[in-house]
């Protein structure tokens, strides 16, 4: 009896572990992406700004394309840290048009730097993740 308790319980849990398989709903949602024929192409994803003035606040503009069938929308936008603040286009982006994100260093503290921008869109399941480089003098 104490045998079948037992059998009967290893084949619960490993049914359980059959349900429980998440990767189904992402490559769905893959598949959604790419079925949409959403892109978008970045002109530039690393911008080297050469060297600045401490003190004087620097916006590096970063331009992209739509080049899929259907309107693109940016979801959030963020700066890898405090020192850089981020805008971009809140409007959704047709097929064929262009729209920016804009990254502002404060350039308080001198020497060479790298920062990041990660930008969310509805054309892709992963963030791009957008670099700003130079050196304050």
């Amino acid at each position: 009896m104490k045998m079948i308790k037992i059998s009967m319980l290893a084949l619960a849990l490993g049914l359980m572990s059959f349900s429980a398989i998440a990767p189904v709903a992402s490559l769905t949602s893959e598949t959604k992406v790419a079925a949409t024929g959403s892109t978008i192409v970045w002109k530039a994803e690393t911008i080297d700004v050469g060297q600045i003035p401490q003190g004087t606040p620097k916006a590096i503009v970063y331009e992209f394309k739509n080049t899929g069938k259907t309107a693109v929308v940016i979801t959030n936008v963020q700066g890898s840290c405090g020192c850089t603040a981020t805008d971009y286009t809140k409007e959704p982006i047709q097929p064929g048009k262009s729209a920016k994100v804009t990254a502002t260093y404060n350039a308080a503290n001198k020497g060479a730097f790298t920062k990041t921008v990660t930008v969310t869109t509805s054309a892709e399941t992963t963030p791009k993740v957008l670099t700003l480089k130079g050196t304050v003098i």
